[in-house]
């Protein structure tokens, strides 16, 4: 098996690996706040959260705060799986 097998190419993306690295530390994030710690804009968040939803890495909940929409993410069992298998190819890659 090779070192780069576990390197995931859904994170190759910045942006994506930014979502996955906020929702390992919290438990779930709402779309705004992911877009102020990315610094993106609203289309492009979008069309990166929603492959990671494809894959089932990340879940989405809706709801309503009194008459305003808001949508809250969180990484799933298999998304954290895969993100920390990620990790540790890249750790193992940069220590060979």
């Amino acid at each position: 098996m090779g070192i780069i097998d576990n390197i995931n190419k859904l994170f190759d993306h910045r942006i994506r690996l930014g979502i996955m690295s906020i929702l390992m530390v919290n438990e779930d994030v709402d779309f705004n706040g992911l877009k102020e710690l990315l610094d993106v804009t609203d289309g492009n968040l979008a069309s990166h959260l929603k492959t990671l939803e494809k894959e089932k890495y990340i879940s989405v909940q809706k709801q309503f705060i009194g008459r305003k929409p808001n949508t809250r993410y969180s990484a799933t069992k298999i998304g954290k799986t895969e993100f920390k298998k990620h990790i540790e190819a890249l750790e193992k890659l940069i220590n060979n």
